[in-house]
């Protein structure tokens, strides 16, 4: 399908994957397809609207490109074939959400923040989710399920909708717009600065069979706003599940957002995340990805300085034990002179893991004056580990300053021969040197209650590792 036809509304197309794109067993691209004709008889009237529209389009769009696989340039590193393989069911909206305040309790960082908007198995629970009274929304703030932004202002979500994650050249972006059913609307009107984080939670529970979730979110940023938001994504089930979560912002002009990600899911998860951002003029996004569980896991970032003077910064920290595969994809875009951009991620790798990075710096002939720098530093711990490494400049313009670097190495052995020396046991050395390597990203995060729990968080990882490998 050409470019032409999916943005036309034409939907003629026949649903046919590609053909090296479905692997063998019962799950492939022919699953998902099957399942968008079930889909589309679950959703009575609300299949004759605009939206279902740009579902047809995504659909026909993913039969064509099917999963990606190995010989495409942006997944070399990254095998999906076992999370194609599984026959992921797509949940029914009415689907009982059986989960008690206590029990995501743990997940909610009470002391970051009172406005906490809970999702679970990715349909919103209002039950769930607490909003402080000073949220004030009078003041023109919409924070709501895009269920809810669905049923009242489909024509909003019609503008929005992929305009900033597009899925031309993405299955899994593809997908996202074919079966989502709910996610986070938040909407700030010009000259909101707010006092307190919002946090959007997605939790997965146990549920009958392996299942997909595709929750979908849309965050729009008016001129002179402040605002942070933590997006954090956990499991409470061993059970197989597939988190494909999108994340479109657009981010007005002179305004500042911190966006946090944390991706921290069960063992048996399978996790694709991809987060569009649209800069306009002199404003600054600065994003903290922290990506912890999961047996897949694949984040893509994506940044678009549209705008004069914009300035962007991305922060990753990926930590993966056992047979765990993290792959963080970033790429950022200075599509007008005069913009700044910094990139620092972080990879420690234990057990059999592996990780990937690989970052894009693209800098368009327009885009003179740019000042650009991209860093990534890997921590291996073990013989078994690996990581690969892909930094990438693209510069069309002559008036720049752009560099970029990757290091590979392991824990240094003079540095735990000092603490030694000082009378320090090696295993805490060893965590000493491993907490001062994964702080340089996590002290970068403002919320101390966030950059604390996961200063915890990764300790017990390690530790959890360490005594894994002395049982065996």
């Amino acid at each position: 399908m050409s470019r032409q036809l999916t943005e036309s509304g034409q939907n003629n197309a026949k649903l046919r994957p590609r053909a090296d794109a479905v692997p063998e067993g019962s799950g492939g691209a022919r699953w998902y397809l099957s399942n968008f004709e079930a889909f589309e008889k679950s959703l009575n009237g609300e299949a004759s609207s605009g939206i279902h529209a740009i579902r047809k389009q995504a659909i026909a769009r993913f039969a064509e490109l099917g999963f990606p696989t190995t010989r495409d340039e942006e997944w070399k590193y990254t095998d999906v074939s076992s999370l194609a393989k599984v026959p992921f069911h797509i949940l029914p909206g009415d689907t009982p959400q059986g989960l008690t305040s206590g029990e995501i309790e743990p997940f909610r960082y009470k002391n970051l923040t009172p406005n906490t908007m809970v999702w679970v198995n990715g349909r919103f629970s209002r039950e769930l989710s607490t909003i402080s009274r000073t949220f004030l929304p009078q003041r023109g703030v919409r924070a709501e399920s895009v269920a809810e932004t669905l049923g009242n202002d489909p024509e909003l979500l019609i503008r929005h909708l992929s305009k900033y994650a597009r899925y031309d050249d993405n299955a899994f972006t593809a997908l996202s717009t074919a079966f989502f059913q709910d996610g986070a609307f938040l909407s700030f009107p010009d000259g909101i600065v707010l006092e307190d984080p919002i946090h959007l939670l997605f939790v997965s529970t146990k549920l009958s069979g392996p299942t997909a979730l595709h929750p979908r979110n849309l965050i729009l940023i008016g001129k002179n706003c402040q605002v942070s938001i933590l997006e954090s994504h956990r499991s409470l089930t061993e059970d197989a599940c597939f988190t494909n979560a999108v994340t479109e912002i657009l981010l007005g002009e002179n305004s500042v957002l911190e966006y946090h990600q944390l991706q921290d899911e069960r063992d048996q998860s399978f996790h694709v995340g991809t987060t569009h951002v649209l800069q306009q003029r002199s404003s600054t996004f600065t994003s903290h990805t922290i990506s912890l569980g999961g047996a897949l896991v694949r984040n893509n970032l994506i940044g678009v300085l549209e705008g004069e003077g914009a300035e962007c910064t991305m922060n990753g920290l990926y930590v993966a034990t056992g047979r765990q595969h993290i792959d963080n994809h970033t790429e950022i875009d200075h599509a007008m002179p005069h913009c700044n951009s910094h990139e620092l991620y972080k990879g420690i790798l234990a057990g059999r893991s592996k990780g990937v990075f690989n970052g894009k710096i693209r800098v368009r002939k327009d885009a003179q004056k740019t000042d650009a720098k991209q860093t990534n530093k890997n921590l291996v711990l073990s013989d078994n580990a690996s990581v690969d490494t892909k930094p990438q400049l693209e510069i069309f313009a002559n008036d720049v300053r752009c560099t970029h670097g990757a290091t590979i190495g392991q824990l240094d052995e003079e540095a735990i021969f000092y603490l030694r020396s000082r009378g320090i046991g090696e295993g805490k050395a060893r965590d000493m040197l491993i907490d001062a390597f994964a702080g340089d990203v996590i002290d970068r995060i403002k919320l101390e209650p966030l950059s604390k729990s996961l200063h915890e968080i990764i300790h017990r990882r390690l530790e959890d590792e360490r005594a894994a490998k002395e049982a065996a």
